[in-house]
């Protein structure tokens, strides 16, 4: 009887604390959408935890979609939310080097390629820095694009002109627009911040859907590129309709569904 008391009392403690840690990720999670921010130092202290628990409750409530991982805290959880594009880049991160280094083994000598602005680009930028090529053209509406590829010698790079948009460090309106008069590519990389089988490449931003299309344009191929998390997704505005796009080259936590709408509108998946 005594082993049996001891096993209940075992299991309901456990169960306790179970709910202890549900509650207290649930607090947490109301707070983050209250406030738009939390940090590590602060749940701590205001919960009595060390703040290894700290991170773990905010690691556990990130896997699930609830918050935006930060250095050092969270971030609310907003599709419409124009994040930094600091704390973009961190998120998957190993999706995003996959997809870059499938991206670049298109890419051949003496080619001009158009890299859109975004975080999965910027992953492609810094896998060309390592190609061995002689040459390759880069034209891109990216200051960190371009930062990346500016003391690559084997890069001539063409940097668009325009309005600054401080939270991509991209460029757009009338002037970039007219920049790409005259220009051709070989391939268009094309970031996208949603991508649905039935409507097409999407972005929330008006200015770069515009911009976008002009590089759809001039450009031979179009590559769109993005992780799982983005496709059905759907956005403000739509850059192309899938039959526009040549390939997607995303990573392998794509729906199958998903991915068999999109290859019946005629376009190749690539999954990483």
């Amino acid at each position: 009887m005594k082993n049996k008391n001891q096993t209940e009392t075992k299991a309901s403690t456990a169960a306790d604390a179970e709910l202890l840690v549900e509650e207290r990720r649930r607090r947490i999670r109301e707070m983050v959408n209250e406030r738009g921010r939390v940090t590590v130092t602060e749940l701590a202290a205001m919960f009595d935890i060390s703040q290894v628990t700290a991170r773990n409750d905010l690691n556990a409530l990130s896997e699930i979609g609830a918050v935006v991982r930060t250095r050092g805290g969270a971030l609310a959880q907003r599709d419409d939310e124009d994040l930094p594009i600091g704390v973009k880049q961190n998120l998957r991160r190993a999706e995003k080097v996959r997809i870059a280094e499938a991206a670049v083994q298109l890419i051949g000598e003496g080619q001009t390629i158009v890299l859109d602005s975004g975080t999965t680009t910027a992953e492609i930028a810094k896998q060309i820095r390592g190609l061995k090529l002689q040459s390759v053209n880069v034209i891109t509406n990216a200051l960190n694009i371009a930062v990346l590829l500016a003391g690559a010698p084997h890069v001539r790079l063409v940097m668009l002109g325009g309005v600054l948009r401080p939270s991509s460090y991209s460029l757009g309106g009338p002037q970039a627009e007219a920049a790409l008069q005259g220009l051709h590519a070989d391939i268009l990389f094309l970031g996208f911040d949603g991508l649905d089988p039935d409507i097409g490449v999407m972005t929330p931003h008006l200015l770069e859907a515009r911009l976008n299309s002009r590089m759809l344009e001039i450009a031979r191929s179009v590559v769109a590129v993005g992780d799982s998390s983005k496709i059905g997704r759907r956005s403000l505005s739509v850059i192309a309709k899938i039959e526009q796009v040549d390939r997607i080259i995303t990573d392998a936590g794509a729906a199958p569904e998903a991915v068999e709408a999109l290859r019946s509108r005629g376009a190749q998946v690539v999954l990483v």
